[in-house]
């Protein structure tokens, strides 16, 4: 594992075990990392249950059930598409976490409005979803590791309530 995620992993784990939660992700930019990361920790078969990289909108559309009229009105990186990755992720996996990630890792493919480094992360538990918007600087890996660690942070202090 990453070192910089062992220790918030590990904490997300028991925290998890001890609660008897489950989660399921579904990541765009960050292409599996965070999947990577959760079950990096000893014991993560016991509340993860599964992701998909939903790097293409066809993905996000047919296996994850974004809605087309959401990628076409607000983009791939965008609140409502983060929203519902993580909605329908945990809804799929019948999970009580789902976590969706979609962003600009670079180096190329940012806009004016939508620059390198734009990450929309939501995080749904149970019934509570809370979503982010970042601007992390960087270079593609670290702007994935950040994403990443945002992700990890903002489940941590949702299940710490």
């Amino acid at each position: 594992m990453i070192k910089e995620f062992t220790k918030i992993a590990r904490e997300l784990g028991r925290l998890m075990t001890k609660k008897g939660l489950t989660i399921s992700v579904c990541e765009s930019c960050t292409g599996g990392l965070l999947g990577s990361v959760i079950t990096a920790t000893p014991g993560s078969s016991r509340y993860f249950r599964g992701g998909i990289i939903a790097y293409d909108n066809n993905i996000k559309t047919r296996l994850v059930g974004v809605s087309p009229k959401s990628l076409k009105r607000y983009g791939a990186v965008s609140r409502p598409v983060a929203r519902e990755m993580a909605s329908h992720i945990a809804h799929k996996f019948k999970t009580d976490i789902g976590i969706g990630i979609t962003g600009i890792a670079g180096p190329g493919g940012g806009t004016v409005k939508k620059p390198v480094g734009l990450v929309y992360t939501a995080v749904l538990y149970r019934k509570r979803i809370v979503i982010e918007k970042s601007l992390f600087r960087g270079t593609r890996n670290t702007i994935r590791k950040k994403a990443v660690k945002n992700a990890l942070s903002i489940l941590k202090n949702l299940i710490n309530g």
